[in-house]
């Protein structure tokens, strides 16, 4: 990426070299998906899983985890890859935990997790295979992440103790000319080396939703790999469209985001950074959420509050959720 963009792009790390400091690749070998899995989670997401298994195609490894879909979901999983292992969890148990009950059975070289409302673009896997084929330290790519209606989803970012000093709008931003490393990237589309997952850990058990891919791509970086984003793969991204709708879901995203933001800030800074800042967010969005409510706003009123019981529920000890055991982080880093 040129010098001007970097400027611009404070959540951008430059690529030294063709292939981070190795002069020449080495040879990809045997086919790219005998060494590749898929790992997609799903939940109520009938709308979008059939675009996104088309891509693969009947002959692919996937192995599909579901969240308490009451939808028809399954259904066309079934008819699209009938070849897929699907893992059916009765009660949701988040992200983290359904995509880690799914990586726990890969024994592949790689895991290609997925968003249901990804879809490849030809080639795709190729270039990003052949990146992490280049480059042992390459733990994590992403592709290019274009939008539906134009533009592409800024899946990258900076680093943690610093995003509050950076841009918060980022329509500016240039399109990425060429591969780079970052610090954090979404996990809506990742290839994630099976080696590094290992050695980093899975997504930490405790974080229902929100936050887990921060918390992996941290634990990659202090296990020595790196992160980068492939400008030249490219996986269009209906983005929000495996969230699903509905106040309950409104409800639960402000919910969780609150609560994950705390204990992240536990983990990695301090439990006592972690109490004030929750202390902060429970006195600011509680009384906002009264405010809303008397102005009869129900959707400011219905988000505030949900950040208010998210923070207020994290400094009370009470876990995530039903489905998580724990509330805290086993250690702070």
């Amino acid at each position: 990426m040129p010098l001007s963009s970097l400027a611009i792009c404070p959540w951008v790390r430059q690529v030294r070299g063709p292939a981070y400091g190795l002069d020449k690749p080495h040879s990809m070998t045997g086919n790219i998906w005998d060494r590749t899995t898929v790992v997609i989670v799903v939940h109520n997401s009938s709308a979008v899983i059939g675009a996104c298994l088309d891509t693969f195609g009947a002959d692919k490894r996937i192995i599909l985890i579901d969240n308490e879909s009451r939808d028809n979901t399954l259904n066309i999983v079934r008819e699209k890859a009938p070849q897929a292992h699907i893992i059916h969890n009765p009660v949701g148990v988040g992200y983290g935990n359904a995509a880690s009950q799914g990586l726990a059975l890969v024994d592949t070289e790689f895991a290609l997790m997925m968003n249901p409302d990804a879809v490849f673009e030809p080639g795709t896997i190729e270039k990003l295979v052949q990146v992490m084929d280049e480059d042992a330290t390459t733990g994590m790519i992403s592709p290019l992440l274009p939008l539906p209606d134009g533009g592409y989803d800024k899946a990258w970012n900076g680093p943690f103790d610093r995003r509050p000093l950076m841009p918060s709008d980022r329509n500016a931003e240039p399109r990425p000319e060429g591969r780079f490393c970052t610090w954090y990237v979404s996990g809506a589309v990742i290839l994630l080396r099976m080696a590094t997952a290992k050695k980093a850990g899975f997504f930490d058990p405790a974080i229902f939703l929100y936050f887990e891919d921060d918390d992996l791509c941290m634990r990659i970086q202090k296990a020595g790999y790196t992160i980068q984003i492939e400008p030249a793969a490219e996986a269009t991204h209906a983005v929000g469209g495996s969230i699903g709708t509905g106040w309950d879901k409104f409800y639960e995203k402000f919910y969780h985001m609150a609560w994950s933001r705390l204990y992240f800030e536990a983990k990695y800074v301090s439990s006592i950074s972690a109490t004030k800042l929750g202390l902060k967010q429970a006195l600011r969005f509680g009384p906002k959420a009264v405010l809303y409510a008397l102005t009869l706003n129900r959707r400011k009123a219905t988000r505030d509050w949900a950040r208010f019981s998210g923070s207020l529920s994290y400094l009370l000890g009470i876990p995530a959720s039903k489905t998580t055991k724990r509330a805290r982080p086993e250690k702070t880093l």
